[in-house]
């Protein structure tokens, strides 16, 4: 069996997308209905930049589902066959999680595309720039890592700071109040880590300071259709496979201040029967994840035409 996997915040890169639209007519509507959708020319910042503005948190997290889902909809197209007939899983690591929906049709393009630009706003805002961090620790596991976090919480009077990410094992990110984060990442270094550093990140996603973009996520989510997905969706926050609307939505919001549990969201697929997970959109991060979590896994990504076709080749 197969997974469909969707990246998050990171992958981005300009010109990403480019070879896909002009190779496949659906991929050209996907971009236009995103920007029509955002009333945005985000498809032209994303094939020519600049830098700085695609990397804006409410810029980035559509940007990245526009990629996705060109490569979703010219996968469909020029092999006549949905998304259900080539894969049993979907999952997408944090706004990945938006894209993986939207390509098993759960929640529509444009809808999509309105709810990252209003995620990407509200995490943005929800920390003044500068009062909050984010981390990247390696060579320590999960409960090292939180350990960490809860001492340099303690330390700095109890300010927030939590395991954020669990991407793969040895590869925690904290996220928090910026001197919790400092702190933590001087402990991580004396409980042996191999390196721990700052991340260069405009906000500390997954904590609890994101609570106020989560009530803004809640209030946008509660008047969004949201459809039984093609298949189940392997969720952040709860590691699990999940259909219903309902709870689709409660975990959307959950999410916000919530842990990526990608390591574990993996071993989930591989346990359901998953042996092959390829990674759709820019970049191979969750692809090179995929190797470093289950090595029996086999993992690929779909980032241009000549990946499309090949994969088209093999089914």
């Amino acid at each position: 069996m197969r997974a469909f996997v969707f990246p998050g915040q990171g992958s981005q890169a300009v010109g990403m997308g480019r070879e896909l639209a002009e190779a496949f007519p659906a991929a050209r509507e996907v971009f236009e209905e995103v920007d029509e959708a955002l009333g945005q020319a985000l498809s032209r910042l994303m094939r020519e930049g600049p830098e700085d503005e695609l990397t804006l948190t409410e810029n980035t997290q559509p940007a990245l589902m526009a990629v996705s889902l060109a490569a979703v909809r010219a996968l469909e197209a020029e092999g006549a066959r949905p998304l259900g007939d080539l894969c049993g899983f979907v999952a997408g690591h944090s706004l990945g999680e938006y894209s993986a929906l939207c390509a098993a049709r759960s929640i529509p393009v444009a809808d999509t595309a309105r709810l990252l630009k209003l995620r990407g706003r509200a995490m943005q805002k929800a920390v003044p720039v500068g009062d909050g961090a984010m981390a990247a620790v390696l060579g320590l596991d999960l409960e090292e890592a939180e350990a960490a976090a809860v001492q340099a919480s303690e330390a700095t009077g109890g300010a927030v700071c939590a395991a954020a990410n669990d991407n793969a094992p040895g590869q925690v990110v904290l996220s928090g109040a910026r001197e919790a984060v400092e702190k933590a990442v001087e402990i991580a270094k004396e409980k042996g880590a191999k390196r721990a550093m700052l991340l260069n990140v405009s906000a500390p996603f997954h904590c609890d300071l994101m609570a106020p973009a989560a009530d803004e996520m809640a209030a946008a989510l509660a008047e969004t259709d949201i459809l039984p997905p093609a298949v189940p969706l392997i969720a952040n926050v709860s590691a699990r496979p999940v259909v219903d609307p309902a709870a689709i939505r409660t975990l959307l919001v959950e999410q916000v201040c919530g842990r990526v549990r990608w390591r574990e969201s993996v071993l989930t697929m591989k346990r359901e029967g998953v042996e092959t997970l390829v990674e759709l959109g820019a970049g191979k991060v969750l692809s090179g994840l995929a190797k470093r979590i289950d090595r029996d896994l086999s993992a690929s990504a779909i980032n241009t035409p000549g990946d499309l076709e090949a994969f088209l080749k093999a089914v």
